[in-house]
């Protein structure tokens, strides 16, 4: 898969990653991480992702740079980690006068896995999400990752994938592979672990967004959510 034209300056790109437990920013340009942050512990990403911001700004600074883009992952995954990532992408972009580029956060964790693993040509991803009981965030892309099922929630089964298992190989990750490794028993299935999305893993698809003049509208733009919030109530004391 082809994501650079050597022809073309690459972009210096602010990328913010909050779609899971993960708060994580990264400054890229010329194609290489200048800086990146990472806070796993899943609780902090209104309070860690300001100072990642600032930090990668203040790199910016030092070395008399111009920031040409905020990249911010869409989702699917956490509600609030989300409302939190493209809040502040939104609010950066606009007092800066750049562009803001959407990311698929499924395809976050394919490029992550794309480039750290032997993949055969005819080897398809599935990303996976955790959503709730049996349920994932998932979508289905080939090694160029094209679609080839757009990103959904679906409930697990022994069936699940099994037009894709036929076919080839299919790489599951994500922090819902796990319930598909409990009943997906077909040959053709490879579980990946530890793989969680990142601002580092967006490089490649930032730029590739930028070079198209792929851009999100600052009033308008809303996160890749997939299916409705859904509150808890709370129990009754008496």
């Amino acid at each position: 898969m082809t994501f650079f034209n050597s022809l073309l300056p690459m972009p210096t790109i602010l990328n913010i990653e909050t779609s899971t437990d993960v708060c994580s920013v990264a400054l890229t340009s010329e194609g290489a991480v200048l800086e990146h942050f990472e806070e796993f512990d899943g609780r902090s990403h209104a309070t860690m992702l300001s100072g990642f911001i600032k930090a990668c700004l203040d790199h910016l600074r030092r070395h008399e740079m111009n920031l040409d883009a905020v990249a911010v992952s869409l989702g699917p995954g956490s509600y609030t980690g989300l409302r939190i990532g493209l809040s502040e992408a939104k609010g950066l972009a606009y007092a800066l006068g750049v562009p803001l580029i959407g990311v698929d956060t499924l395809k976050i964790m394919a490029v992550s896995v794309m480039f750290s693993q032997e993949i055969g040509e005819d080897a398809m991803f599935a990303p996976m999400i955790d959503a709730r009981r049996m349920e994932v965030y998932t979508a289905v892309y080939n090694l160029a990752l094209d679609t080839l099922v757009a990103p959904e929630p679906l409930i697990l089964d022994e069936n699940s994938y099994s037009q894709w298992l036929g076919k080839g190989e299919v790489l599951f990750f994500g922090n819902g592979s796990d319930k598909a490794r409990e009943i997906i028993t077909h040959p053709n299935a490879r579980f990946i672990p530890d793989v969680k999305p990142l601002a580092v893993d967006m490089l490649a698809l930032s730029d590739k967004a930028f070079r198209e003049g792929d851009f999100l509208d600052l009033a308008y733009s809303v996160p890749t959510y997939l299916k409705n919030f859904q509150a808890t109530k709370p129990k009754k004391l008496f």
